[in-house]
């Protein structure tokens, strides 16, 4: 078969979807498998695989800007957020993950968010409906429970959130990304001062019992058990904090004097030659010239994603013999400016 679609549009079954080739690397969500290289961590962990890209000497490969090097230097020297700011598809999150890899500081703790996210949700979550569902259930099976559960099984319904996660005493800074912090409501810029700048938080349903059990286990967000003391958590190195914003919004001056500010511009020739051959080979890179010219070539203030490149030397790779203005086609779908109207 020379046709290079699946899908033909034609209304009649076949079985053409087996010839479907492999996902491109960074929509690979079978890629890490339990037999993975554990000494490095983004072999473990899918989220990193998928950014980084499949070579990994991505990394060194990057050629990252020295403003961006002096800018992630400075937030761990200081112990400081890191407030990345960029058009879509500049880096911003892939920042947080090349840091964890060059440093093995670990799999990243992720924290997406949305119009609805609030602190509580980057702190912890309290499952108080499920421990009584649990209580129910032991009394209609004919246990006696005179009260809740025992304040040693109370762990068992509280689960740390991203931020909670990277707050926990460690040797070594937590990496942790809170992704797209301007798509948040008024309120969290502001609400997340004190624990960005305290470190510590408490949840007040351990410190209620904390004189009865001053240490209760409880999980956190990458699913490990962690005893927590007297009801608060408090660090002990600050964690490395990626806030990202794509600049559709101002923050409050408390916040912009607590980070590192940093923005990100689009990829150059180095960079974007880089993380094609990271993702797709030397030889994307090279049967692909044209397309990363037109890449470096768009008009200025035209917002075309580094991704969206990726994607189209990935399909025109594997339409190799479709005729070249249906290639043409296909890299101008892909490639669409962001910012142009529809």
């Amino acid at each position: 078969m020379t046709d290079w679609r699946i899908y033909r549009g034609a209304g009649l079954p076949h079985d053409g979807v087996q010839r479907l080739p492999g996902p491109p690397p960074w929509r690979d969500f079978a890629a890490v498998g339990p037999d993975a290289d554990s000494s490095d961590p983004s072999a473990t962990d899918p989220s990193a695989a998928r950014r980084l890209g499949v070579q990994r000497r991505l990394v060194e490969n990057h050629h990252p800007r020295p403003a961006e090097v002096d800018a992630v230097n400075a937030a761990l020297y200081l112990r400081r957020p890191l407030l990345v700011t960029g058009n879509p598809g500049t880096g911003k999150s892939t920042l947080a993950q090349a840091v964890a890899h060059e440093l093995g500081l670990g799999r990243v703790l992720r924290w997406p968010i949305v119009s609805r996210t609030a602190l509580q949700d980057g702190l912890y979550r309290y499952d108080a409906i499920g421990r009584l569902q649990d209580v129910q259930l032991e009394r209609a099976q004919g246990g006696t429970p005179t009260a809740l559960p025992a304040a040693s099984s109370i762990g068992s319904y509280v689960r740390l959130g991203p931020l909670g996660t990277a707050l926990l005493p460690s040797q070594q800074p937590r990496v942790l990304l809170v992704d797209e912090l301007d798509k948040s409501d008024l309120d969290l810029p502001n609400d997340l001062l004190n624990a960005l700048e305290e470190g510590e938080f408490a949840i007040p349903e351990l410190e209620r019992i904390a004189d009865r059990e001053p240490v209760v286990d409880v999980l956190t967000d990458d699913g490990r058990k962690v005893p927590v003391h007297g009801g608060r958590v408090r660090c002990t190195t600050f964690p490395f904090i990626v806030l990202t914003s794509n600049g559709e919004r101002d923050f409050p001056a408390a916040l912009l004097r607590r980070c590192i500010q940093l923005e990100l511009e689009p990829p150059g020739e180095e960079q974007l030659t880089a993380m094609v051959e990271a993702h797709l080979g030397s030889t994307a890179a090279t049967e692909g010239r044209d397309l990363i010219e037109r890449f470096l070539g768009r008009e200025p203030g035209e917002i075309i994603a580094a991704d969206q490149l990726l994607n189209a030397l990935y399909l025109t790779q594997h339409a190799p013999r479709a005729e070249r203005v249906t290639r043409e086609r296909i890299a101008d779908m892909l490639m669409r400016p962001l910012d142009r109207p529809r």
